[in-house]
């Protein structure tokens, strides 16, 4: 077996992530002058039994490689970085011919450390060095609960490595030109999946919303990585449930269908977009309404969007129109604007969320970053965020008529801030009512 086999080298491409990443970890070598700092890849996870869940690199470690193999450490010391890397394995070895989770007949070729290093741009040696190096006496930082190895190996200093955590979440706030363009890819093909799922609409209809998954997970894994995140396809009163992701009921003429569906990447940014489409392909004069309601929320709130603006501008704006809103269908108990103080927010009964995420390698971005600079900050230019207001009325909230109940509405868009507002990376996909029906018209012929 180990005998007459030819060798053969991949010559990869340098990765165009190569030099931005560079400054990256520069940036984060500069952050820790005189300290070691170890952010790992992670490693596979078992799905069941001898079956692993398909492999995604840790978020930190992505951003600041572009390396998107398992197992693999970088450490940054001295203004120098490393990438320690499991490589493939040779045919002199069992793991080659026997090892189901490396082996190359068993789960394909790995790069090698050459490979790798001409890709990525930086020094990239075997795994098997990793130990020596973490063992010896420096002042060591680790991104934690990523890979169970480096965690056992190095100390914790808990309040040094929560920090560390923090800086990695920070550092990815404002996007550089590079990760704007990944992003607005993983928009566009995100409208592409949209439109896939519309024209797939006569067996959405007969098969429901696992149908309408399928169709989007077959966009995302052709022209992309994965999926974002589990897509929401919540037919009915499904979708008053934020997170339904079952997908497993029908699609109902007369109803509404919302869709909460994003794209990841092939470097991993992902989209994060929803539409609200009457099944019909039409709306009713009540659907039309109430979508009009968090629609003109939705704008309210981009257009606050700018650098120098609170972040939670943009969720203020939105819910200032949906309490208004709710007071002119007669639903709130008081004032819109006695609705709207701190300590009441009654309103919230029918929008139960908040307006706006960080958007990036992470569908929730930088959730590690300290609320001064993320919730409670200030917005700037290359920060990408959503804006997504819904309303939803459970279909027993006895506090409003019957016809409202089992209605779910959501609107979300990908928003960049620029340097003297905003742009919207998703306008592919359209919002007002009458482009929404006409676009279902088109599609389904």
């Amino acid at each position: 077996m180990r005998e007459g086999w030819g060798e053969r080298e991949l010559h990869l491409p340098r990765h165009p992530v190569a030099d931005w990443s560079a400054r990256r970890r520069q940036a984060l070598a500069d952050a820790f002058p005189g300290e070691r700092l170890v952010v790992p890849a992670g490693q596979f996870k078992v799905r069941a039994n001898d079956t692993d869940y398909r492999f995604r690199a840790d978020t930190a470690h992505v951003h600041l490689t572009g390396n998107q193999t398992s197992d693999a450490v970088l450490v940054v010391e001295d203004g120098e970085s490393v990438l320690y890397a499991r490589p493939r394995s040779s045919r002199q070895t069992d793991e080659f011919f026997r090892d189901r989770r490396y082996g190359e007949l068993w789960a394909g070729r790995r790069p090698s450390l050459k490979e790798i290093s001409d890709s990525l741009g930086f020094e990239v040696r075997h795994l098997e060095e990793l130990e020596a190096r973490l063992g010896t006496s420096a002042k060591t930082r680790v991104l934690r609960d990523v890979d169970p190895y480096v965690d056992q190996a190095v100390p914790g200093d808990g309040a040094r490595d929560h920090d560390f955590a923090r800086v990695l979440s920070e550092m990815r706030l404002v996007k550089d030109a590079w990760e704007l363009e990944q992003l607005q890819e993983a928009c566009d093909i995100t409208a592409l999946g949209f439109s896939d799922s519309v024209r797939e609409w006569d067996n959405v209809l007969e098969h429901g919303e696992r149908w309408l998954e399928g169709t989007f997970f077959r966009r995302a894994r052709t022209m992309g990585n994965d999926l974002g995140y589990d897509s929401i396809v919540a037919g009915g009163s499904h979708a008053t449930t934020l997170h339904w992701t079952e997908n497993s009921g029908p699609v109902t003429p007369g109803q509404l269908l919302l869709l909460d569906m994003g794209v990841e990447g092939n470097n991993l940014y992902t989209a994060d977009v929803t539409r609200t489409l009457p099944v019909d392909g039409t709306f009713t004069t009540l659907q039309r309404d109430l979508y009009t309601l968090v629609l003109t929320a939705q704008q309210a709130g981009i257009d606050t969007i700018r650098p120098g603006a609170d972040f939670q501008a943009p969720h203020d704006a939105a819910m200032h129109v949906i309490a208004h809103g709710l007071e002119d269908l007669g639903l709130l108990p008081v004032s819109a604007e006695e609705a709207l103080a701190p300590d009441s927010k009654v309103y919230t009964r029918w929008t139960l969320h908040s307006t706006s995420h960080m958007l990036g390698l992470d569908v929730h971005d930088c959730a590690a970053a300290a609320p001064e600079r993320y919730k409670n900050g200030e917005l700037a230019a290359g920060m990408v965020l959503t804006v997504e207001p819904g309303l939803y009325f459970q279909e027993d909230d006895l506090l409003v008529p019957e016809e409202l109940r089992g209605i779910g509405i959501r609107i979300e868009d990908d928003i960049a801030v620029t340097d003297d507002g905003w742009t919207n990376l998703s306008a592919s996909l359209p919002r007002e009512p009458d482009a929404l029906e006409a676009w279902m018209a088109d599609l389904r012929g």
